[in-house]
Parts: structure tokens; C-alpha cells; sequence
């Protein structure tokens, strides 16, 4: 008979899903695996299936703001720049150029909505 699931399972699995993690049994930790530890006992890992990427931070954002980027009307568009922003998606390489591509509009739009965040 399986054990029931951990409390802590429950807790973090938002988290789980917004980075694209799993969550796996103590016996099933691998190396590489984040292991959880509930007082000072191994409960659960935590196994990143994807490595940070682009288009899951920009999944994350639309489904955030209830829309894909390219039907966002301005003010939305600059919101989702921002949030992008603050997740680190510039620092990745080619992100103006394909974030622009997934809203439809220039890079120069995107340079503008940046500056205008660093403005403030």
C-alpha cells in the first residue's frame, strides 16, 4: 500500500508548476534532484525538467495575465515586459528580438518599453 502524499507536496506544487519541476518520492531521488527535507528527514525531490527558458517564462506571463502577448493592447504589453523583466528573460540571448516576435511588434518597442521601466 502507497503511503499517503506529503503535506509538503501539496504546499509547493504552484511552485512546482511555474518553474517545470515533478515532484518525486524520497526513494526516487537522483542525482541532480533537489531533496526537501521535513525535520531532518529526506520527503520529497524536486527533479527541474526543463532548464529556464524563454518561452516558459512567456507561457508563465500570458497565463498570468489571462492572454497570449500579441492580444494584449498596450498597457498590457508593458506589464508583460515588465514581468518578463523582473523574471531575468532579457539576460537570455535573442529574448528582445523573439519577445518581440511573440507580441508583433519591433524590437525598437521593446528597447522603449524597457527604458521606460528603468525610468521609473
Amino acid at each position: 500500500m502507497k503511503n499517503p502524499p506529503h503535506p509538503l507536496a501539496a504546499a509547493i506544487d504552484p511552485l512546482i508548476a511555474a518553474i517545470g519541476g515533478t515532484v518525486v518520492d524520497a526513494a526516487d531521488i537522483e542525482h541532480g534532484d533537489i531533496t526537501l527535507e521535513w525535520d531532518g528527514e529526506a520527503v520529497l525531490g524536486v527533479r527541474l525538467d526543463e532548464i529556464v527558458s524563454l518561452d516558459r517564462m512567456v507561457a508563465t506571463v500570458e497565463e498570468q495575465l489571462g492572454s497570449r502577448l500579441t492580444d494584449l493592447d498596450r498597457a498590457g504589453k508593458q506589464k508583460a515586459i515588465r514581468m518578463l523583466d523582473q523574471r531575468g528573460a532579457f539576460r537570455l540571448r535573442k529574448s528582445i528580438e523573439d519577445i518581440a516576435e511573440a507580441m508583433g511588434v519591433s524590437r525598437i518597442t521593446i528597447y522603449n518599453y524597457l527604458s521606460a521601466i528603468k525610468k521609473r
